[in-house]
């Protein structure tokens, strides 16, 4: 028998129509499967039910770009994971090895409504290893994940420069030069693994870091870029159409500058994280107007928190405070909707309310990027995860 939720006569902000809308939600094994201003009884029979009459009606909200469980609460350097120092270059680690689910800032997370979340290494490296995307509520990580591998990290900018300015990378022209170096290595690797064929003893000898790099050549894994000056934003994208690569910009610090330029490029743009102090130069135009400026300019954007450098569960606050700016507060409530969901992409399963897909509902008092709005509840694949009692 097919667990069954209703969520009846909510205001329901799907982030598909601009508009929202009172209707009822009929949620099936963690699926929407219907929606309507009033659901035939037969659908409905045996449902738990849920009267949303009065609250507002969300999907859960979705971060594009943070270090969620693999920076942990509370545990300073010793603990963290998103960082691997001892090399510049090592594409072959993945997120899903280090994430910890038991770490207190993920249930933070789902009580300020965030469902869903693309984290990965830091940017200390000039290729970091591979970004997955993941529920934030559960106790194993394998339970949680949507995709393990959403995007290679590469970074730009003065984080690589500063990491290893003592050993082998001291400027932005040596960041560029060693990523172009492992690209056209991985290029060289792949065409003598083909002209190998079945032969095993014609193939190169296996190496973890280029094979990681075979999708990202291939077009099947996008670069997920670091980037938060202008020259670094373009020098991400002079790559990316060197190599025919897929490519993601995040942070995007200096969009402002260039938002003409970007929209014309038509790469996804994720900005943050902004709330706070600018703490080193390439980050001394960051405003939260960005957001708003690329969005008007024709780019899909997002807005990402960076957890730990801002809290996750302040993501829909950041989203309201760019509406302060300017943003239009429909394209806000896209970016840590939908827009973030393309970003990573898993708008297959998530980022908007629609029938098909993940059931991941936010139920708020009011517009929940406004600072005092209470969250309600929070559902997770159908499942009460957060109830405010």
């Amino acid at each position: 028998m097919k667990e069954k939720l209703v969520i009846q006569h909510g205001w329901i902000h799907d982030a598909i129509h601009r508009e929202p809308y009172v209707a009822d939600i009929l949620v099936e094994d963690g699926k929407i499967t219907e929606i309507a201003p009033v659901l035939k009884s037969r659908n409905i029979k045996r449902a738990r039910t849920l009267d949303a009459a009065g609250a507002q009606v969300y999907p859960g909200f979705v971060e594009a770009h943070c270090h969620l469980g693999l920076d942990g609460y509370g545990v300073g350097f010793e603990g963290a994971d998103y960082n691997e120092v001892t090399n510049a270059l090592t594409p072959q680690l993945s997120a899903i090895d280090g994430i910890n689910p038991q770490d207190e800032s993920l249930r933070l997370a789902v009580e300020g409504g965030v469902t869903c979340v693309a984290a990965g290494p830091g940017s200390s490296n000039v290729l970091g290893g591979t970004f997955a995307a993941f529920k934030t509520a559960g106790k194993r990580i394998d339970d949680m994940v949507i995709k393990d591998k959403i995007a290679m990290k590469c970074a730009f900018g003065e984080n690589p420069k500063a990491c290893y300015k003592d050993k082998d990378n001291y400027s932005r022209m040596s960041t560029a030069s060693k990523l172009r170096v492992i690209l056209r290595q991985t290029q060289d690797y792949l065409a003598r693994k083909q002209a190998a064929g079945d032969d095993i003893l014609k193939c190169p000898p296996f190496d973890a870091r280029l094979e990681a790099l075979i999708p990202v050549i291939e077009g099947l894994l996008p670069l997920k870029a670091h980037v938060h000056q202008a020259n670094d934003i373009y020098t991400a994208i002079r790559i990316a159409k060197e190599f025919h690569l897929r490519l993601a910009l995040d942070h995007c610090t200096d969009g402002s500058l260039i938002a003409d330029d970007l929209a014309r490029e038509g790469y996804p743009v994720a900005v943050g994280p902004t709330l706070g102090h600018a703490t080193k130069f390439e980050l001394k135009n960051k405003s939260f107007e960005t957001p708003g400026d690329l969005a008007r300019a024709g780019c899909q954007v997002s807005i990402i928190t960076d957890s730990p450098v801002i809290p996750q569960q302040y993501l829909a606050l950041c989203a309201g405070l760019a509406v302060k700016s300017g943003m239009d507060e429909f394209d806000a409530l896209q970016a840590i909707t939908i827009n973030a969901a393309r970003h990573i992409g898993v708008e297959e399963r998530v980022g908007s309310l629609e029938v098909g897909k993940d059931a991941d509902i936010v139920i708020a008092s009011g517009n929940p990027m406004v600072s005092d709005t209470k969250i309600e509840y929070v559902i997770i694949n159908g499942k009460t995860v957060y109830f405010n009692a």
